[in-house]
């Protein structure tokens, strides 16, 4: 959770989650998309924090173990990153952007 602000007054919490894309649970749906166990893990973090109070602003961030991140994870990272540019130091965005170029497009 963060401790300032992060929008409208409001507070950023985020669980985080690491799916095995290799699991018999999840085989038929990362067998035809990739990072569909990433997807499928943010959209269930979701739906149990469906009920946070509305002051706080909730991103599930899910992870695949072969390396694909869901789309939530990477609107968050891509977020953080455009923040840390905009603080006027030339690299201080560059190593959250360094971590996985791949994960941000």
């Amino acid at each position: 959770m963060t401790l300032i602000s992060w929008r409208l007054g409001r507070s950023l919490v985020w669980d985080t989650t690491c799916v095995d894309t290799l699991a018999a649970s999840q085989i038929q749906a990362t067998s035809s998309m990739v990072g569909a166990a990433a997807t499928i893990a943010e959209q269930a973090k979701r739906r149990k924090y469906e009920n946070l109070d509305s002051s706080f602003i909730f991103v599930p961030f899910g992870v695949d173990t072969l390396g694909p991140w869901g789309p939530q994870a990477r609107a968050l990272c891509k977020e953080l990153s455009k923040r840390l540019s905009s603080l006027q130091d030339p690299i201080a965005g560059s190593y959250l952007g360094s971590i996985s170029q791949s994960n941000f497009s």
